[in-house]
């Protein structure tokens, strides 16, 4: 089955507007990715939105991520100056990320203070749909203050949220980027519900998705779901999971239906294993200069 994904709703296209108009009011940007998808969940937009700001990465949701991978994330963005941290935003432990943001605010905070001012810092929280942008700001402020939810497009607008007596954060809502050119990206997105179940083929995704999870290591998928064979493929794979869960109708048909739902849900949940879909760049190693014939060392 083929998925060709393209969903960017008309609110996105108002909340990037309003996200650009806000910008100039803060001091630091807090981009959240899925730490599952520390590539495909970052939109290439924030980075000319975002311009000279200062940046803090926080790779969320690492509990439902392999570690290793996210070590080798986090060092890879580190390399490419980016200051990165790998959170779980739900388990309400936001001194780190407070932490981040005075190292971030210090020179501005400084400066006004030079001047005989106590600045508030304005943090400003971006990410696509379905990262955690809102829970990351309840945890931080110690109640449910902004909406959440375990699909996009909870959050409709931007809100200023006060932290402390000199410290905001805005929660914007999720942006996607106009054109999804890049459907393998796209399609990944759709796993971690970014974008919205009733625009895609859930059996193609659901496929999609239990093929790239067998291809890193079978063996919590075929625990999970019941089956034995890692090297099934396609339709196979939803009856194979049928089966194995028990979700038949009336006469012995598969539902579906019930199926690719519950393998989303259960991905989406961390119930099918700790996965990281997509592999961080190997630090180069500087190779050491052999002389060359005739030169002595």
């Amino acid at each position: 089955m083929a998925l060709e994904i393209n969903w960017y709703p008309g609110h996105m296209a108002k909340a990037r507007r309003l996200l650009t108009d806000q910008m100039s009011r803060c001091d630091v940007v807090i981009e959240l990715c899925d730490a599952r998808l520390p590539y495909s969940s970052r939109n290439p937009d924030l980075e000319r939105l975002v311009g000279a700001k200062k940046r803090i990465l926080l790779l969320n949701k690492a509990d439902l991520a392999d570690p290793k991978e996210t070590k080798r994330w986090q060092d890879q963005f580190q390399r490419e100056g980016l200051t990165a941290h790998a959170c779980t935003a739900f388990q309400g432990k936001g001194k780190d990320v407070v932490r981040l943001i005075d190292q971030s605010a210090k020179e501005a905070v400084e400066k006004a203070l030079q001047k005989g001012v106590r600045k508030v810092v304005r943090v400003m929280v971006v990410g696509v749909p379905n990262v955690g942008k809102s829970t990351l700001i309840n945890a931080l402020h110690g109640s449910g203050i902004a909406k959440t939810g375990d699909r996009p497009g909870v959050t409709r607008a931007n809100q200023w949220v006060n932290i402390s007596p000199y410290l905001q954060l805005m929660d914007s809502p999720g942006l996607l980027w106009p054109r999804l050119d890049d459907q393998r990206a796209a399609r990944r997105l759709c796993y971690i519900g970014s974008v919205k179940d009733d625009v895609v083929d859930l059996p193609a995704l659901a496929i999609a998705l239990l093929e790239e999870l067998l291809k890193i290591d079978p063996a919590p998928v075929l625990e999970r779901f019941r089956f034995t064979d890692p090297n099934l493929r396609g339709e196979e794979l939803l009856q194979a999971v049928c089966r194995g869960r028990g979700f038949l109708l009336r006469g012995g048909r598969f539902d579906y239906d019930r199926c690719c739902q519950v393998v989303l849900d259960e991905f989406r949940a961390g119930k099918c294993g700790r996965y990281t879909l997509e592999r961080a760049k190997a630090a180069e190693v500087k190779k050491p200069e052999v002389p060359e014939k005739g030169e002595t060392e």
